[in-house]
């Protein structure tokens, strides 16, 4: 595990290391913003859509990690729910926080599994990703949207990343070719998004609330990186999952909450303050767990 922990450490540190130029140098906080809207928007989008279309979609012996994806983050989806009742927040901070519970942090999953298992591991990470990516961005927006009373769909359909990944879906299924400029231009795109998004990462890091919002955060952090990894690892096992895919399950279940939560609460109107919190805690017990997690991949 604490080789495991070595590996992970280049991608922490450049974490560690948004947060030290958002502290320590005179960076304003908007520069820092348009850096995370960029990656979001732009460069994010981009490394999911070259690495869904240049994948060979072969479903039938992946359906059992589609299942096991599934079934993990319905879990986080009960037990954020379930918080609800048992903390009994506001129905506004109730609807941004319950998608920290089953949301993953998928910069830091990329990053991941290209120091584990390079090409091949993106590529079977890709294909869980490219169906998991609409399907928890669906539920974050029902949730935000069924709060603030904004039309679910319309949200579904602006949301980049599940433009990118059902756009890469398409392009992947009926063999569409690329100009090679276009195909440049993406690899350019991509291969700055995940140390871009790393210290976009860092530099997001907020604890202004955390002792106000202490009970939430304590809870959504165990749900996402305790109970959600316990409960992917059981089903892969339970599923007879091995090698990449194994793998590929428990990153996704192991990985911090997306910090793009934040980004989504803000901009339906939620509680983005306390998500900020919970994201922060998130990532440094994360840099603990995640190593512990993946021992059991391994």
């Amino acid at each position: 595990m604490l080789a495991i922990a070595l590996i992970l450490l280049p991608d922490f540190s450049l974490i560690l290391l948004g947060l030290l130029l958002r502290r320590r140098f005179a960076y304003p906080a908007e520069f820092w913003g348009h850096l995370e809207r960029l990656v979001y928007y732009l460069m994010f989008p981009a490394l999911l859509f070259r690495a869904v279309s240049r994948t060979e979609l072969d479903i039938a012996p992946a359906l059992d990690m589609f299942i096991a994806g599934f079934g993990f983050s319905v879990v986080g989806i009960v037990l954020g729910v379930l918080g609800r009742w048992l903390l009994k927040p506001d129905g506004r901070v109730f609807a941004s926080c319950v998608q920290t519970g089953f949301r993953f942090n998928t910069y830091i999953g990329l990053a991941v599994v290209d120091r584990l298992s390079g090409h091949a591991g993106i590529a079977s990470f890709a294909v869980l990703i490219g169906v998991m990516v609409p399907w928890v961005n669906a539920v974050s927006v029902w949730f935000l949207a069924r709060q603030g009373g904004a039309s679910v769909w319309r949200e579904l359909a602006k949301n980049p990343l599940i433009v990118a990944t059902v756009s890469g879906f398409i392009v992947s299924l009926f063999g569409l070719p690329l100009p090679g400029e276009v195909n440049h231009v993406l690899d350019l795109l991509a291969a700055a998004a995940l140390p871009l998004g790393l210290l976009s990462v860092g530099a997001g890091l907020r604890a202004e609330g955390l002792r106000a919002s202490l009970p939430l955060v304590n809870y959504f952090t165990f749900v996402k990186l305790v109970a959600v990894p316990a409960a992917a690892w059981g089903l892969a096992l339970l599923l007879g999952l091995k090698g990449l895919y194994f793998q590929s399950v428990l990153v996704l279940a192991a990985l911090p909450t997306a910090s793009s939560a934040y980004i989504l609460a803000v901009r339906m109107g939620g509680d983005g303050r306390t998500v900020a919190t919970i994201i922060t805690v998130n990532v440094f017990v994360a840099m603990v767990t995640l190593p512990l997690w993946l021992g059991l991949a391994l």
